[in-house]
């Protein structure tokens, strides 16, 4: 789990208004760091299998938000790819 610090910090730099703390562009950025906190945990404890479908099921759903947003806002989705450094 991510702390409430670290997730108030990427919410307060990818949201678009105020009050926004749940646009696609928000969530693939908790997302992002959910997955990265998650692979390290899976370097170390190889064999934690549902820690792995866990991982999966993220990916997916940040490919189907990153795909919603690409076909929203093309300008956006470059956006986030470049701030997140996730690749296309």
């Amino acid at each position: 789990m991510i702390s409430t610090e670290k997730k108030q910090a990427i919410i307060k730099d990818l949201q678009t208004s105020k009050t926004d703390v749940g646009s696609p562009e928000v969530q693939v950025g908790i997302l992002t760091a959910r997955i990265a906190e998650l692979t390290g945990h899976l370097q170390t404890n190889k064999k934690d299998h549902m820690a792995r479908r866990g991982l999966l099921q993220m990916v997916g759903q940040r490919k189907r938000l990153l795909r919603y947003l690409a076909k929203k806002d093309s300008n956006k989705y470059l956006e986030i790819t470049e701030k997140l450094k996730i690749r296309r």
